[in-house]
């Protein structure tokens, strides 16, 4: 009797932001939520001590420019689109970021691609259908190598139109050659920052809401991000972000401990 074959879930580590614990959870929530066999995939530069053995670690996906335009997320969705990536050419992987939580079965989404269609989420920021939010996605290795083969070839106007909106310029490269961008349901996806958080007035009484029924990914994309909403903190001493001055008004969380029922 034939074995089915696994699925392919990718993500990517780099620098010192997530640890071990956090790519481990990814995994583990992961299995936990499908009945399909899964074989998890972590790209990496620096991959930390302690990973779960099951773990497949690759280098992460280079990109061939000048050390400094090497940055922001483009090593995701520029890097991540190599036609040859870790020799999974012809499979479907689907990736998910670090900062995400598993909340429901994923069987659905697994089965949910046709052909060799690109997925993602419809961006909750953005108006219309033109840019897709990369927490999570999926695509055919193979399919989408010319991405990252234009970043490599003259990143710089790249960097001036897009900056850091590194999912904007996967979403217009995929719109280009492809055409309208193919969403998951709208209903599977929700994120902490703009549908589990109170309104910022009420945020220092209420506590954050789960998400709901449904849900099988709740995104933390910006802050708070996934420990900071466990603990209600807004950032971290030295972080950019961290809510400073009257903006700590409206930039504050109440520790959310139901987060601890999925995220483990």
């Amino acid at each position: 009797m034939k074995s089915e074959a696994p699925i392919h879930v990718i993500c990517i580590h780099w620098g010192t932001a997530y640890r071990a614990e956090d790519i481990n959870t990814l995994y583990s929530m992961v299995r936990r939520n499908t009945s399909m066999p899964v074989h998890f995939h972590l790209f990496s530069d620096t991959p930390p001590a302690g990973l779960l053995a099951d773990i497949d670690v690759h280098p992460e996906p280079g990109l061939k420019v000048p050390k400094e335009l090497n940055r922001f997320n483009y090593r995701k969705e520029a890097g991540l689109c190599d036609d040859f990536l870790a020799g999974l050419a012809g499979q479907r992987v689907f990736f998910f970021d670090l900062d995400v939580v598993i909340t429901d079965q994923l069987d659905d989404l697994f089965t949910y691609p046709k052909g060799d269609v690109f997925y993602i989420i419809n961006d909750w920021n953005t108006d219309g259908d033109h840019v897709g939010q990369a927490s999570c996605y999926s695509f055919v290795v193979g399919t989408l190598g010319f991405i990252k083969e234009a970043y490599e070839a003259n990143p710089e106007p790249i960097l001036k139109k897009f900056g850091t909106a590194s999912q904007e310029y996967l979403s217009a490269k995929v719109i280009e050659r492809y055409g309208p961008l193919h969403f998951w349901p709208a209903q599977w996806f929700q994120s902490f920052r703009y549908h589990c958080l109170p309104h910022p007035l009420l945020r220092w009484i209420q506590t954050p809401q789960p998400p709901k029924p449904g849900t099988k990914v709740l995104a933390f994309h910006g802050h708070p991000d996934i420990q900071d909403a466990i603990e209600g903190k807004w950032g971290r001493p030295g972080d950019r972000k961290r809510a400073k001055g009257w903006k700590k008004i409206y930039k504050h969380c109440k520790p959310t401990l139901w987060i601890l029922d999925f995220w483990k």
